[in-house]
């Protein structure tokens, strides 16, 4: 889809602009529009093309006129959209339709894309095994109300899994959430306001930047290098735009697939200490460590750092549960939070996973997944490589790898090609705050076996190549 601002003028600019503010309520009914000139300064553009975009507007309902005053928003309330909020992408650039084709599209399209392990490498004997364990559990289990901080046996596991990482919390610091994406939306409905700026790496887990655009934050890239963030942009971003959080993976970064080192580590926590931030760690990919990497939650001993945990990626996605692990004054209130916006975790669905986490197989399961992930990284190295994408890292472990395509190959185009052949590829700017990505590509390395899809992807980049061909010389 071209750029709107090509191919509808000026005009459709400035409407645009406006319905944007809007959407997001940063102009709330009623609110005075800037003035003609000021507006016409804001958007370079001259008076007669404001009075047109306004007089538009108000023929749409959107705003009214005020003879002798300006222009108002009119009521009632928008409707929060969040496709709405901020540029308007290309639907194959925005994060919430990739993640909706990857979710939505059937058992034959290809999805090296999407975020989740294949269902033949998950322990579907032990899940089911589990089941029916948790269907002999007190009928409490199949008919009552989670209790308020979630099924205190798991709660229990939780806390030694972590301890054995070092990691000392006390069960009563464990929030358990129906997935990490809950997590960390309940983080952000208690500590921030619409408006507040959020750092994030950039490139950063696509779901952030969707979930922060729903909370109306500011949204603040910093670049992110293999052993952590550019440290000297991250100290700038904190005492330019002052911001409440900082949103990470430390292990197995998504989507890179880098860690951060001891020393970032260090002296992230330091920046926070002396500039008042609070650090959200997502660690849902944790367990896919071979050697374990610095953790600032373990260093931090959760004063200023939330942890965040999940078994979507290493037991089942349709099992949704995850956890929060934080300071002990924090955990009654985000408790609050949660029976304020959905009463009571899934008791069941808890009880499953405590069967699956006690049963004998969990450690050989996590072994074999370990395994089977080195495996397909080298392949997929391999692979790509011979089709001319070059890793931006080697990761220690994980699922991901962040590669950089060909010189002349857009990774938006090539995405927008494959969806034609049933292929649902994750093109870098989704990852991207600053859009700065075009040129990288997230695959899921246990999503690429299948042997059609050297052939497919080879051709597909030869059209994308070709449809953006390279400047002639000088």
């Amino acid at each position: 889809m071209p750029d709107i601002i090509r191919t509808t003028g000026r005009t459709a600019r400035v409407m645009q602009f406006v319905r944007q503010r809007i959407a997001a309520r940063e102009w709330q009914p009623g609110a005075r529009l800037p003035s003609l000139r000021s507006m016409a300064l804001h958007q370079q553009v001259s008076k007669s093309t404001v009075v047109e975009a306004y007089e538009r507007l108000a023929a749409d309902g959107a705003i009214r006129a005020q003879a002798g005053s300006g222009f108002y928003v009119a009521g009632p309330l928008a409707p929060l959209t969040l496709a709405e909020i901020g540029p308007r992408l290309d639907r194959q650039i925005d994060p919430l339709w990739v993640a909706r084709q990857s979710l939505d599209t059937g058992a034959d399209t290809l999805k090296p894309g999407c975020g989740w392990l294949p269902a033949d490498w998950m322990p579907l004997d032990a899940i089911r095994l589990a089941l029916r364990r948790a269907a002999r559990d007190q009928n409490t289990i199949l008919t009552d109300y989670a209790p308020a901080l979630g099924l205190p046996a798991l709660r229990t596991v939780i806390a030694q899994r972590l301890l054995e990482r070092g990691q000392r919390v006390d069960p009563r610091q464990i929030l358990l959430t129906d997935s990490g994406t809950q997590a960390v939306d309940l983080l952000c409905r208690f500590l921030i306001k619409p408006g507040d700026a959020v750092l994030v790496d950039d490139p950063c887990y696509f779901n952030f930047l969707a979930l922060l655009r729903a909370h109306q934050a500011h949204v603040v890239g910093v670049p992110r290098q293999p052993d952590g963030p550019d440290m000297d942009r991250f100290q700038e971003a904190l005492t330019r735009h002052h911001p409440r959080l900082y949103i990470s993976n430390s292990g197995l970064h998504n989507p890179t697939g880098a860690s951060l080192s001891a020393d970032k580590a260090r002296r992230i926590l330091a920046l926070a200490q002396a500039h008042d931030l609070i650090l959200i760690e997502d660690d849902i990919f944790g367990d896919f460590e071979t050697t374990p990497t610095a953790r600032l939650a373990e260093l931090d001993g959760l004063e200023r750092v939330v942890q965040v945990g999940s078994f979507s990626k290493t037991l089942s996605a349709s099992l949704r549960c995850g956890y929060l692990a934080v300071r002990p004054d924090w955990g009654d209130a985000l408790a609050d939070l949660r029976t304020a916006t959905t009463f009571s975790g899934a008791g069941l669905t808890q009880s499953v996973i405590l069967h699956l986490l006690r049963d004998s197989t969990w450690p050989r399961h996590l072994g074999l997944l370990r395994q089977h992930l080195a495996r397909a990284m080298s392949q997929t190295i391999d692979l790509l490589r011979s089709l001319g994408l070059e890793p931006w890292h080697i990761p220690p472990g994980g699922m991901f790898l962040w590669c950089r395509l060909p010189q002349g190959i857009d990774s938006t185009r090539l995405a927008h090609l494959g969806l034609r052949q049933g292929l649902v590829l994750a093109p870098g700017n989704i990852f991207s705050p600053s859009r700065t990505a075009s040129a990288m590509m997230r695959f899921n390395v246990s999503q690429m076996s299948n042997p059609r899809l050297p052939a497919l992807l080879a051709t597909l980049m030869a059209q994308a190549r070709q449809s953006h061909p390279e400047p002639a010389p000088a």
